[in-house]
C-alpha cells in the first residue's frame, strides 16, 4: 500500500511539470493500494480555493476541479479517515523541531505510519527531509 500526499496528487488534476510522470506512476500500481487520507481532500480543496480567489480559477472551473477530484479519489483510491492516535502522533512529529516539520505534513506520516503503508510518494522536499530524520519510509518516485 502507498499513502500519495496532496503534493503528488494534485499534478492529477492540474497541469504542472511532472503530471505526465505521477499519472504514469500511478496507472502502474495494483488496484487498492492507492491510499490517500481526508486529509489530503482538505488541502486539495485548500488549494483550489486559492486558485480562486488569486484569479486563476473562476467560481464554476474551482467547483468542477474539486469534483473531477472528489470522483477520481473515491473510484481509485482507499481513503482513510485521520484519528485521535494520527493527531497525536503528528503533534509529536511536530514537537521534535530538528524536522522542521509542518503541521499538515506531520498529520499525513502520522496517517501513514499508523496505517503500516509500505511508503509514503510525496514531491514535497521538506516532508522528505523531515521523514528522513524521523526513519518513515518516503519516497520521491519521480524526478
Amino acid at each position: 500500500m502507498i499513502y500519495f500526499d496532496t503534493s503528488f496528487v494534485t499534478p492529477l488534476f492540474r497541469d504542472e511539470p511532472g503530471s505526465r510522470k505521477v499519472a504514469d506512476f500511478i496507472s502502474r500500481q495494483v488496484a487498492g493500494t492507492l491510499i490517500v487520507s481526508k486529509w489530503v481532500g482538505v488541502e486539495f480543496a485548500s488549494m483550489v480555493s486559492r486558485s480562486v480567489r488569486m484569479g486563476g480559477l473562476s467560481n464554476d472551473a474551482g467547483r468542477k476541479l474539486i469534483q473531477v477530484y472528489d470522483a477520481t479519489i473515491a473510484a481509485s483510491f482507499v481513503v482513510l479517515v485521520p484519528n485521535s492516535y494520527d493527531y497525536d502522533l503528528a503533534q509529536e512529529y511536530v514537537a521534535n523541531f530538528a524536522t522542521h516539520l509542518r503541521a499538515p505534513d506531520a498529520l499525513h506520516l502520522a496517517v501513514a505510519h499508523n496505517n503500516g503503508v509500505e511508503f509514503v510518494a510525496t514531491l514535497d522536499e521538506g516532508m522528505l527531509a523531515a521523514a528522513k530524520k524521523l526513519k518513515i519510509p518516503v519516497r520521491r518516485v519521480i524526478r
